[in-house]
């Protein structure tokens, strides 16, 4: 057997099958990811709305999605995490093909609401799996695997797309509900709801005992500074890149030097990063992204612009390898899906902040957006580097609570 051979072995080791399938309809979903990357092109391109209504439609998306994550935690938790996933990816084929056939103003925006608030419930949901069926300590090199599958089908989904946009636009709405409706019929045919899903309905809890946990709260908080840095990588960019003279090929050569890197250089290295102290890689992979955001200040031709996404590239790597590990590992297991949702809750309230945020800071010159976005990620790294003990803590406790948990022996079964 060859190293490499070996090496992948024990990587993927202690992944179970129903995992598996998780893995294999994300990455098909991903790929049929077409019609959001280009919803905005399609109404004001195809159905000829105004900037200012395009504008409308969108900020609608964006408040269905900013509270579809609290509501998939929530549903986890109370109806099971595999019945929220595939209603969920139902849910969105039925809202995608809707939309597809929606005239009127008032249509579009019902049904673009309906789509945000459909789009993200997988996400806690699957998120709340992966950590019900994957060991503690296997369940970083678990997301980390998920989150490659994401970024490869994602990548190739968008480039695709592209494409087709061009002819048969019709044709994104179609692909997205086929991928959709396929990976929710796989959850409910091959993935099973765990058993402890039985157990935790019968504790209580809400949503308040998870915003009345410090450190969670915080971790969100965290993960809203990084996330709205991030996502300047779609929104402040493209616009710098072009406030600077440059052509929209630079700013795709750029944003596919991070597709690519991930692609790459992530499999190599989850392993490693998943047997780390989580909370402070966290750390290190915000400040990663902060100081390439920031040295985005100084850059003036393709070369510099790329050169800083590869340093937030890495940052990008090395945490969202271990950030959705965290959210999973702080949790009690009875308000798994809830916590899960709080932290997807943090990344959809930054999806709303940082286009009005990032567009104002670069109205005034590109080195205050840049520089804030170095300053926010100091900051976010510096908190998540005081919430490491506690993350860490919580993460050890879980991982001998489930051991115990596997070393008592089954109760044998009374005879009739």
């Amino acid at each position: 057997m060859s190293v490499s051979s070996s090496l992948a072995k024990r990587e993927l080791a202690g992944l179970p099958g129903p995992y598996w399938v998780l893995w294999v309809g994300t990455l098909i979903n991903r790929l049929g990811t077409m019609v959001q990357p280009f919803l905005a092109f399609y109404l004001t391109g195809t159905r000829g709305m105004s900037l200012a209504h395009t504008g409308v439609v969108m900020t609608v998306f964006g408040v269905g999605a900013l509270f579809s994550q609290l509501i998939s935690g929530w549903l986890s938790d109370r109806i099971g995490r595999r019945v929220t996933l595939a209603s969920g990816m139902l849910a969105t084929s039925v809202s995608v093909l809707t939309l597809a056939y929606s005239t009127s103003l008032g249509m579009l925006a019902f049904s673009v609401f309906a789509l945000g608030l459909a789009i993200d419930v997988y996400r806690p949901a699957s998120n709340t799996l992966v950590a019900d069926l994957v060991p503690v300590r296997s369940r970083a090199r678990a997301f980390g695997f998920l989150f490659w599958a994401i970024n490869l089908g994602f990548t190739a989904g968008v480039l695709t797309g592209g494409t087709l946009a061009e002819t048969a636009f019709m044709w994104l709405f179609w692909i997205d509900a086929i991928t959709c409706a396929v990976f929710g019929v796989l959850v409910l045919l091959l993935v099973p709801e765990p058993n402890q899903v039985k157990q935790n309905k019968k504790q209580e809890g809400s949503l308040g005992d998870v915003f009345r946990d410090r450190a969670m709260v915080g971790f969100a908080f965290v993960t809203l500074g990084y996330f709205f840095v991030y996502l300047q990588s779609q929104i402040g960019l493209p616009l710098a890149m072009e406030k600077a003279g440059l052509p929209p090929s630079a700013f795709g050569t750029a944003i596919a030097v991070n597709g690519v890197l991930i692609v790459i250089v992530q499999p190599l290295v989850v392993g490693r990063l998943a047997r780390m102290d989580l909370g402070k890689v966290a750390a290190v992979g915000i400040a990663l992204a902060g100081l390439g955001f920031g040295a985005t200040t100084f850059a003036t031709s393709t070369a510099m612009f790329v050169f800083s996404v590869i340093i937030w590239t890495g940052g990008e790597i090395v945490t969202t390898v271990v950030s959705a590990t965290i959210a999973s590992n702080m949790a009690p297991p009875h308000l798994r899906g809830r916590y899960n949702g709080l932290y997807g809750f943090a990344w959809s309230l930054a999806g709303l902040l940082a286009p009005t945020l990032g567009t104002r800071l670069l109205s005034v010159n590109s080195a205050a957006l840049w520089l804030t976005c170095a300053a926010v990620c100091g900051a976010a790294a510096l908190g998540q580097f005081a919430l490491a003990p506690e993350i860490r803590r919580r993460t050890e406790a879980a991982a001998r609570a489930q051991e115990r948990d596997e070393q008592q022996p089954v109760p044998e079964k009374s005879p009739a």
